[in-house]
């Protein structure tokens, strides 16, 4: 540029000259600049020349290129249960003067469903380094908590107070979604939508550069979207995805090979684990997990405590797994009827409190109705007589007792049970499978494998996501036809009835509530199927709901009904304890101990597996190693399995002990208080007797 002063140029010759120098200089080094390392923070200056500019004003700049700064639409990703939600701003929610430092709090939340009121005072919080577990029976409105926090349902009533105005919320849903088609990495990479178009479009650019001409307005416009794209991809860390990545995949099991791998040829409890994954790299400033442990294995959901306990985001977690909630929350908000009411300490101090809190209520109310039928008693007894005076007092102490508050009788849910249809007549052989190999993709799970199941036996699958548990059932159902060998059910009048693990996919989302089950049992009567959903929990109105309203919980209910009124010889069950509460987990047990014919059931439940189980399958290493035994039999000849529960075990002891002190101090600390009230009271009635002398 320097050459150019004084040669004796008019403005334009000089401008004309400038400016093919300018050009010269940019394209040979446009491609190097295209991929320059973001963390190198590379800035380059506008072109001037004297006299005059290469480029125009801003405004002008974005008109001439309006075309290339925008990328070309991209169809919206398909849904996803993980999500990134940046705090709403609307009236439920509020940010910055919060009064908190981290997480949120929810005040006094209600919400109503179509005449039937979920929530009617909810109020609790979640700030840092606190792992806050939402229990209550499905249906309780504890995933509405949670689409509520996102901002995906308006309450009623009520606030969310934000500790800052745009969070990072991390959800993973009941019902995991991700796409077949991607490839391991491809699924994980998913979750860096913004970082991914930022690399995009810089290699666009480079592209539109070298074929730029003349036009150096053009030029100019995409060095400046080029240098603003390169400060963005430094703000996005854009060079260490790959690196966090290669970091998280270990972590859940996954090796260098599996990169390349189709998400469609893993089982759903890997699915699951992508999930996870996906969920864990954005590192938001919430998490939030409903029923997280559903589609793992032992090791999985050991893997995923450790690694939860080690973070310091507030969490939140919706989960039936008793033990899961023992190693993980530092405190439990139970929802019950409505009302939400917050215990410290993990779900086994939750339970002691509660216990107590019943108790003690049970007592309260017990006394009062005792006192209120004795004073209504001498009223009725002395009123309009000679004692007509103490049938006065009487009244006055009813009233004041009303005045004072009547205390609530404690909530009893109804123990809800039912029994499959009765079996008839049957043959004694009810599976066989002869010389079973098969596999995927070249990968085999099954080789040479033999296997008869008989009338009576209670068998169940066990072994590592990925053995081929879910794929036997699908063989024996039928689905699939295997690579090699035969699976076949026995010829006398072996009817199978299948529970499938992923609920969502089984159930018909536009029927209603009531014909699902009129459409899977048509010769039963409809009272008895009305009568059926009545015990699980679907009454009234919610009979008329359509399937694609409900909850995950409230899915799972209506499966298991859809599946408890289906005639069958044989029951196959993949994952049936997933989403389903405690109390609808022990009423599947009792049944399943009581059917007459023959189950097989795969699950992760351990404590499912030792109340039905009289015969063991360990599905490893392409091979089904049978224990004929039950559970415990199984963990007697399994040592790795064995050491695993005893260690389990003797964490769950450890627990419990922890909580009986704090039971036992708690229990002190409440005598105490107890001793005070009522020296308190004795000396308020000592002065009130003084009082009356004096007068």
């Amino acid at each position: 540029m320097e050459l150019l002063k004084g040669a004796g140029l008019t403005t334009r010759s000089r401008s004309i000259a400038a400016a093919t120098s300018a050009k010269l200089q940019l394209l040979s080094p446009l491609r190097k600049l295209a991929h320059l390392q973001p963390e190198q923070n590379w800035v380059l200056p506008r072109l001037q020349l004297r006299g005059t500019s290469v480029t125009t004003y801003a405004a002008e700049v974005q008109t001439a290129v309006k075309t290339s700064e925008t990328p070309p639409q991209e169809p919206p990703p398909p849904p996803s249960s993980i999500e990134n939600v940046e705090g709403a701003d609307d009236k439920t929610s509020r940010a910055g003067s919060s009064g908190i430092a981290s997480g949120i709090r929810l005040e006094n939340i209600a919400k109503t469903f179509k005449n039937q009121q979920v929530l009617v005072n909810c109020s609790w919080e979640v700030k840092k380094g606190e792992r806050v577990g939402l229990v209550g029976v499905n249906g309780a409105g504890k995933t509405t908590q949670l689409q509520i926090v996102m901002g995906r349902i308006i309450p009623d009533s009520g606030e969310v107070v934000k500790a800052k105005r745009n969070m990072r919320i991390a959800y993973l849903a009941q019902e995991f979604d991700v796409v077949p088609t991607r490839t391991v990495r491809e699924e994980f990479y998913s979750v860096y939508q913004e970082q991914l178009k930022v690399t995009q479009r810089r290699e666009q650019i480079s592209v539109d550069l070298e074929n730029v001409g003349d036009d150096m307005d053009r030029m100019q416009a995409l060095i400046e979207e080029l240098e603003k794209l390169n400060n963005k991809a430094v703000d996005l860390d854009v060079t260490l995805l790959d690196k966090k990545i290669d970091q998280m995949m270990p972590e859940l099991g996954f090796k260098a090979e599996d990169n390349d791998r189709l998400v469609a040829s893993y089982s759903g409890g890997w699915q699951m684990r992508m999930c996870l994954g996906k969920m864990l790299l954005q590192e938001p400033d919430l998490l939030l997990l409903d029923e997280p442990t559903n589609h793992l294995d032992l090791d999985a959901i050991q893997w995923l405590e450790g690694y939860l306990k080690r973070q310091e985001v507030p969490m939140v977690v919706v989960s039936h797994d008793r033990e899961f909630l023992d190693q993980l929350c530092t405190k439990v908000v139970e929802t019950e009827r409505g009302v939400s009411t917050t215990y410290n300490g993990n779900y086994t101090a939750y339970v002691n409190a509660k216990s107590e809190k019943v108790a003690l209520q049970w007592a309260s109310w017990e006394k009062q109705q005792k006192e209120l039928a004795k004073q209504e008693e001498i009223v009725q007894r002395l009123a309009g007589g000679a004692q007509s005076g103490r049938a006065a007092q009487a009244e006055k102490t009813i009233e004041r007792i009303k005045a004072e508050g009547l205390i609530e009788k404690p909530f009893v849910a109804k123990k809800r049970a039912f029994t499959f249809p009765p079996v008839e007549k049957m043959g004694q052989k009810v599976l066989t499978v002869e010389g079973l190999t098969h596999g995927y993709n070249g990968r085999l799970l099954f080789k040479d494998v033999d296997l008869a199941i008989e009338k009576g036996d209670r068998v169940a699958i066990i072994g590592p996501n990925g053995a081929g548990k879910s794929t036997l059932l699908r063989l024996a159902m039928g689905r699939e036809q295997p690579n090699k060998g035969r699976v076949f059910l026995g010829e006398h009048n072996i009817v199978p009835n299948y529970f499938e693990q992923n609920q969502a996919e089984a159930l018909d989302l536009n029927l209603t509530v009531l014909d699902t089950l009129v459409q899977a049992s048509p010769d039963a009567k409809l009272n008895d199927l009305k009568s059926l959903l009545g015990k699980m929990m679907f009454s009234g109105s919610a009979m008329d709901k359509k399937v694609k309203v409900l909850s995950g919980g409230e899915k799972a209910r209506l499966a298991l009904a859809k599946f408890m009124c289906t005639q069958g010889t044989l029951l196959v069950l993949d994952e049936p304890t997933n989403h389903l509460d405690i109390p609808s987990k022990e009423m599947l047990e009792e049944a399943i101990r009581a059917f007459q014919g023959a189950v097989i059931a795969v699950s992760h439940d351990r404590y499912f597996l030792r109340r039905i189980a009289t015969r063991v399958l360990l599905a490893e290493d392409m091979k089904l190693k049978d224990f004929k035994g039950d559970y415990d039999y199984y963990l007697e000849q399994n040592e790795d399995e064995a050491v695993k529960m005893q260690e389990k075990e003797e964490r769950a002891k450890k627990l419990e002990q922890e909580n009986t002190k704090a039971k036992s101090k708690m229990t002190k600390a409440e005598r105490a208080q107890k001793e005070k009230e009522k020296k308190d009271k004795a000396k308020a009635f000592h002065a009130q007797q003084d009082s009356k002398k004096k007068k």
